[in-house]
């Protein structure tokens, strides 16, 4: 049986495994149990651990991913976040779009990692209760340096603003809602507190009565986001985890945008890599996503000449011997033969917790599962790159399921795949119009 990884020797629990197959059978990326799934990607472990553990001791890191669609970026960042998780990093995934998180505007770009934010022990948003954990390690700092309970608020104080020095040079505005934070919620006033977070956080229009409160005023901009940044990552640290991973998905939606706010973003992105290297932020890992055409394009990263020196990187030798700890890399994509052997591990995943897994085994056989891949790969005009989210809906939903119900049923007599336009993602849409304009009905040998 599998082991879980996470845990080091022990089975697969009943709950990964589960939540796994479950998003698997609405044909979304499971939240968790990547590991379960990852093909293809063991090679860029050992360099993508050392560069976790050099964050958590206090470096900074950018790394650029680049992929075909449906080669698996995002569920190569959120394989990454699981790892990083593991080391008790928190995590924040933001999906970059022109009109929700537009690049160029790093204000929306915190606001949209606070409400994001996640830390091993709570889901998004974790603001608050990382924020709460820091006051209540200061205290705890404060009590073992020897302060008696009447000093305490005092001593805390002091401590705040010893750690929060460095970022009160960038962002004053932040130490000082901390600050106005703390005393509403050592006065009772929920409202006040709330509505300081929701600052903290980034978020506008908060109430004008609250920010008095707190002594803070206006709403955050693009200059004070990075600041607040410093502040988060301060805060992460000395409330105990070991730094925050950063993932910014399909960046390459900025080859789509007017080219003013284009060049903005692209911009912003390289402020972003420089202040990383310049160590400006000790404790992040910050990982971008995107096509070739992004990072080879003339509407991309090629637009700005400092930008595409920063991410220069050969891809033109054996993708064996491509370089983990190069700033940037290309995951293979899909493989017949792997996405064969993708389909294997689920088969034998859903298996391990069905009651009938001997049947489950032999009826969804490994020629079984070799055919629907080719099957479904052939629907999708032979692109098997952009295979893996349909055939794993597919295996489980139409397939697994029904052998695991129904004693009866054989998928080779009372299956026959059929896909319909209405179900595929923009990108399966077009691969399958090499194929056919709405419906692909294939009866399996």
């Amino acid at each position: 049986m599998r082991t879980d990884s996470s845990g080091g020797s022990g089975p697969v629990s009943a709950a990964r495994r589960r939540g796994v197959i479950d998003a698997l059978r609405r044909g979304a990326v499971p939240e968790s149990g990547l590991d379960l799934l990852a093909t293809g990607l063991d090679r860029f472990g050992t360099a993508l651990d050392a560069e976790l553990d050099a964050v958590r001791s206090g470096a900074s890191v950018f790394k650029a991913v680049r992929g075909e669609y449906g080669s698996g970026k995002t569920f190569f960042a959120r394989w990454l976040g699981e790892r990083a998780k593991r080391r008790n990093f928190a995590v924040a995934e933001i999906q970059i779009s022109e009109t929700e998180t537009p690049l160029h505007k790093l204000e929306t770009v915190y606001r949209r990692l606070t409400e994001r934010l996640a830390t091993p022990g709570f889901p998004p948003s974790a603001l608050r209760p990382v924020v709460d954990s820091w006051f209540y390690a200061l205290e705890e700092d404060a009590l073992a340096a020897g302060a008696p309970e009447e000093d305490l608020p005092g001593r805390v104080e002091q401590l705040m603003t010893a750690r929060l020095t460095e970022v009160s040079r960038h962002a004053p505005s932040f130490a000082t809602a901390l600050r106005g934070y703390r005393a509403a919620v050592e006065a009772g006033d929920e409202a006040t507190a709330s509505a300081v977070m929701a600052w903290l956080g980034g978020q506008p229009h908060v109430a004008a009565a609250a920010r008095r409160a707190a002594g803070v005023r206006g709403d955050l901009d693009h200059f004070g986001a990075l600041g607040f940044l410093q502040g988060l990552l301060t805060v992460l640290r000395d409330s105990g985890h070991s730094g925050l991973l950063v993932v910014l998905d399909e960046v390459e939606t900025l080859q789509r945008v007017r080219s003013d706010a284009r060049d903005k973003a692209l911009n912003a992105l390289r402020q972003l890599i420089d202040e990383v290297h310049s160590g400006r932020f000790p404790g992040l890992y910050l990982l971008i996503t995107g096509t070739p055409a992004f990072y080879d394009g003339r509407q991309g990263v090629q637009r700005l000449a400092p930008l595409a020196q920063r991410l220069a990187t050969d891809f033109t030798t054996d993708p064996r011997f491509d370089n983990p700890r190069a700033v940037q890399i290309r995951l293979p994509g899909f493989t017949q033969e792997s996405l064969i052997g993708l389909g294997l591990t689920i088969r034998d995943l859903y298996a391990a917790g069905s009651a009938a897994a001997e049947r489950v085994r032999e009826v969804a056989d490994d020629a079984y599962v070799a055919d629907l891949a080719t099957a479904v790969g052939g629907a999708l005009g032979g692109k098997v790159g952009v295979a893996p989210r349909l055939f794993l809906k597919k295996l489980v939903g139409d397939v697994l399921d029904r052998v695991d119900q129904f004693d009866d049923f054989d998928p080779r007599k009372h299956y026959a795949l059929t896909v319909n336009a209405s179900e595929l993602t923009e990108v399966e849409r077009n691969a399958a119009a090499a194929t056919s304009a709405e419906d692909v009905e294939l009866d399996l040998p």
